[in-house]
């Protein structure tokens, strides 16, 4: 799947001067962001970039674009945490926005994650080229972890049965709850196997990325930005869009293993 922006502004935002143009003010806005774990690696740069850029400042919660656990955005949002942007499975922000929650012609396409495999630094690289090793690298695991998030959800709800295998994997399976990375739980040796989007399993250095799912059985679910009805800061959002889709941003983005397609 490649991720068609609706708004490509590569290259035009080049100074602070855009930024207080479209907020038409120069008092610093603090932006309340609920956001996907899978953003988590590359917002580490974008996000100072930003507020060295804008004056502004940014405050980031993470969670799963799905689940119901307390960290996850659908409960957040629900309980009324305060937020002006968020960030999140496409899929999911649609939901929000059609519960009224999230202005519809705002929302953009910012990327695309895909599902990868990892293991425990200790235990060897198996192999997932095909989806027959893949079948039998997850019959072969004691135990496989995967989110509450998206990429669990197709885990669980299609992969498993697709591969034919959903009754033998249900006691060796292992749900993250919550914000927490599935590459945390792997390298405190909850399970030996993980599969998580690959720019979350990416950012934990003390576990074996392992590689992609194979093409057949891949889904890469685009990532998509929108406006909160109740924010108090819709200008300063509407820039911190912006900056996600400048080069320096896809540069980031594409570096944490997320995908991003600039063409209009």
């Amino acid at each position: 799947m490649k991720v068609h922006a609706k708004r490509v502004v590569l290259g035009v935002v080049a100074s602070l001067a855009y930024f207080i143009a479209a907020t038409g003010s120069v008092d610093a806005a603090e932006i309340h962001v609920l956001a996907t774990g899978a953003l988590s690696a590359a917002m580490k740069t974008i996000i100072p970039a930003y507020e060295k850029q804008s004056g502004n400042h940014v405050d980031v919660v993470w969670g799963p674009s799905y689940g119901t656990s307390p960290d996850a955005l659908p409960s957040r949002i629900q309980n009324g945490e305060p937020v002006d942007l968020v960030l999140m499975i496409g899929a999911a922000l649609d939901r929000q926005i059609e519960l009224g929650r999230f202005e519809g012609a705002s929302k953009v396409d910012i990327a695309a994650s895909a599902i990868g495999v990892a293991v425990r630094a200790d235990v060897p690289v198996p192999r997932i080229t095909t989806v027959d090793d893949l079948r039998s690298t997850l019959l072969a695991a004691r135990s496989v972890a995967f989110s509450e998030g998206a990429s669990g959800t197709y885990i669980v709800n299609t992969l498993f049965s697709r591969l034919g295998i959903a009754d033998r994997m249900r006691t060796k399976s292992v749900l993250i709850e919550g914000k927490e990375l599935v590459g945390t739980a792997l390298e405190r040796g909850d399970a030996d196997l993980g599969f998580q989007q690959i720019s979350e399993l990416k950012a934990i250095a003390g576990i074996k990325y392992v590689g992609p799912l194979p093409a057949e059985v891949q889904q890469e679910n685009p990532i998509s930005a929108a406006i909160a009805i109740s924010s108090k800061e819709k200008d300063a959002a509407e820039t911190l869009i912006a900056f996600l889709q400048t080069r320096s941003s896809v540069v980031a983005f594409r570096h944490a293993g997320l995908v991003v397609n600039t063409e209009k």
